[in-house]
């Protein structure tokens, strides 16, 4: 047999699976990608069935080799990439799930939240896993299972059970399931959980004990890069070798592996993630610190990340709620009907703000409305929302790192809003830069799926994969940005302090 050619990723995001396989350039050989349904229980309450992501997942290997004409023997290594926060338990047994996954944008565990925070407040743990408590995370949705599912905390006591994110679930089934699974996670999902600890990269007894998690039911916690166990089924024989949480997994894409260097994907919310390298930054301007990946037999790499709620979403809205335009690609044209937004501004704050705010109780304004503001002005407007949340961020990561920011590596759906790159560029005053290969949070979990096997043989041979599919530099005057920007703050400021403690209730 020759030696394998490509290098696998399994991408298993929020509504979809995908398998993709690369060659040694980062080239895309092929992709297959299926659905999973969306099960909302309850008003707030968003999960998934565990075992149809399974199901999906082994449908997708099949018909992204099937499309190639390669068996397993073509394949260096598989990387896993997932969405994040997604919580599993399951059976040590049967391999069956004892409840439904509980998504990371449930927020059914709001005063569980409430009740862990006590009188020190959300940030009670933060010291230790450098989140703040939020319905967004996956170790409080784990206490609700253990509370709520009738026995489980008996049962998770014992060893009986076993809990993961999305990565564990797949790495698991991957390597055997009941008939010899490899229970791991890597460093990047266990940063998510608020269980682990960010200096020592192991679970955080303290915090268990005050969670009420028993030890037994966590996976062990490895580098991203790093040989887990063997594939049976579709991938027999194929070393199941990295897992990197979705938007890790997509700065490891775009080889953004030095200090300063950001990444921002731009879907339904955005994220931006600034590489830190060896030092833990905690942040004092509305940031996460997080592990931005680790490479095996080498110590952990550091981010900031910055979570915004809405851009795509804002998009969306304009199409399905307002219905001034039939498909999201419409909102460039409409915007390029006008010079500018004609003094208006939109601040998507549908369900409160996100980075670096965290101001649960801001709702959506659209402010500096005037006779002259028509449709275009409005599209325009929704498309600036998206570069300035973008550069309230990037001035927080300054401020905690004081690591000015050179440039923007991008990547998402949005990405393909020229507009909206240069709209940007020009809020940054950065050149924005948009790689030839979009597929980046795949593409990170196969380079590090290579890295771990020998496939590629260091970093720089990564580097030297990325290409500039297309750049937008800045072009606005600095007086004019900064006085738009100014105008920006301040219809954030008429966002906050919307609802009321009864109107939460």
């Amino acid at each position: 047999m020759s030696d394998p050619r490509y290098v696998a990723a399994i991408d298993q995001g929020t509504t979809s699976s995908r398998c993709i396989v690369f060659d040694g350039r980062g080239g895309i050989v092929s992709l297959a990608q299926r659905e999973h349904r969306q099960i909302f229980p309850r008003p707030g309450w968003v999960e998934h069935d565990a075992a149809e992501i399974w199901s999906t997942v082994e449908q997708v290997v099949l018909e992204a080799l099937e499309d190639a004409g390669l068996a397993p023997g073509d394949l260096a290594a598989v990387g896993i990439t997932n969405q994040r926060e997604t919580t599993v338990v399951w059976d040590r047994a049967t391999g069956r799930p004892v409840h439904n996954a509980i998504t990371w944008q449930d927020t059914r565990t709001a005063d569980l939240v409430s009740e862990l925070a006590g009188a020190e407040g959300p940030d009670r743990f933060r010291d230790r896993c450098g989140l703040p408590l939020a319905t967004y995370f996956s170790g409080p949705k784990l206490v609700w299972l253990l509370r709520e599912v009738p026995g489980l905390a008996e049962r998770a006591a014992r060893g009986e059970v076993l809990f993961g994110t999305v990565d564990s679930w797949l790495i698991w089934n991957l390597t055997g399931g009941v008939d010899g699974g490899v229970h791991v996670t890597d460093v990047t999902n266990a940063s998510r959980t608020m269980l682990m600890d960010l200096t020592k990269l192991q679970w955080d007894q303290d915090t268990l004990d005050t969670m009420g998690v028993p030890a037994a039911v966590l996976p062990e916690i490895k580098p991203s890069s790093h040989v887990y166990g063997t594939a049976r089924g579709a991938l027999a024989g194929v070393p199941v070798a990295a897992a990197l949480g979705d938007q890790h997994a997509a700065l490891f894409g775009q080889t953004a592996f030095d200090r300063g260097d950001v990444k921002s994907t731009y879907g339904t919310g955005s994220f931006l993630v600034l590489n830190t390298g060896d030092t833990l930054v905690r942040s004092e301007n509305g940031l996460l610190t997080t592990v931005a990946y680790q490479l095996d037999g080498v110590p952990a790499t550091y981010a900031l990340e910055g979570s915004i709620a809405v851009t795509g979403a804002l998009v969306q809205w304009f199409r399905d709620r307002l219905g001034l335009i039939h498909s999201a690609a419409e909102i460039e044209t409409l915007a390029n009907t006008v010079a500018d937004s004609g003094g208006c501004y939109i601040v998507p704050a549908f369900s409160g703000l996100f980075a670096p705010h965290w101001r649960g109780e801001a709702r959506g304004v659209i402010t500096g409305l005037t006779g002259y503001v028509g449709r275009g002005h409005l599209a325009r407007a929704a498309l600036e929302a998206t570069a300035w949340q973008t550069r309230e961020v990037v001035d927080a990561m300054r401020a905690d790192t004081g690591i000015a920011l050179t440039g923007l590596r991008v990547d998402g759906g949005m990405t393909a809003n020229n507009t909206l790159m240069q709209l940007l560029a020009d809020a940054l005053a950065v050149p924005v830069a948009r790689p030839t290969v979009a597929e980046t949070t795949c593409l990170g979990a196969a380079y590090a799926a290579g890295l771990a096997v020998g496939y590629w043989p260091d970093l720089d041979s990564l580097r030297g994969n990325w290409h500039k599919a297309a750049e937008w530099t800045p072009g606005l005057d600095a007086d004019l940005r900064e006085r738009r920007f100014r105008k920006w703050r301040k219809a954030v400021e008429r966002s906050l302090d919307w609802m009321d403690e009864d109107d939460l209730d």
